[in-house]
C-alpha cells in the first residue's frame, strides 16, 4: 500500500481536530462489538493538528471490515460522523 486513506469528510463538531474539516495527521480507526469509531476523537477546549490538507487514516483496528489490508485503511476516502465519531465507511465483511 503505497499511500494512505483521506478523511474526507468529519461531522463530529466536538472533536478537537476537526476545524472545517480533520486535521489530525493520521487517526486510528478503532471501536468495538461491530462499530468502528474514531479512536483519535478527542474533546478538549482548544483546537489543534496540522495545518493544510485533511487528517489521514494512520491505522485501522477493525479486523472485519472490507476495507482493512493488514491494518491499513484500503478505502478511497473515509467519512467520520455522529456525536460518537463513527468511520462511516466501514463494512463488515
Amino acid at each position: 500500500m503505497s499511500t494512505t486513506t483521506s478523511v474526507s469528510t468529519c461531522a463530529t463538531t466536538s472533536c478537537a481536530f476537526n476545524h472545517d474539516g480533520c486535521h489530525a495527521l493520521a487517526v486510528t480507526i478503532g471501536g468495538s462489538q461491530g462499530t468502528a469509531s474514531c479512536g483519535t476523537f478527542v474533546t478538549v477546549d482548544v483546537r489543534g493538528g496540522v495545518a493544510g490538507d485533511a487528517g489521514k487514516v494512520g491505522a485501522c483496528q477493525r479486523l472485519e471490515c472490507v476495507h482493512n489490508t493488514d491494518l491499513m485503511c484500503s478505502a478511497d476516502a473515509i467519512t467520520v460522523g455522529g456525536d460518537n465519531a463513527l468511520c462511516e465507511t466501514y463494512q463488515a465483511r
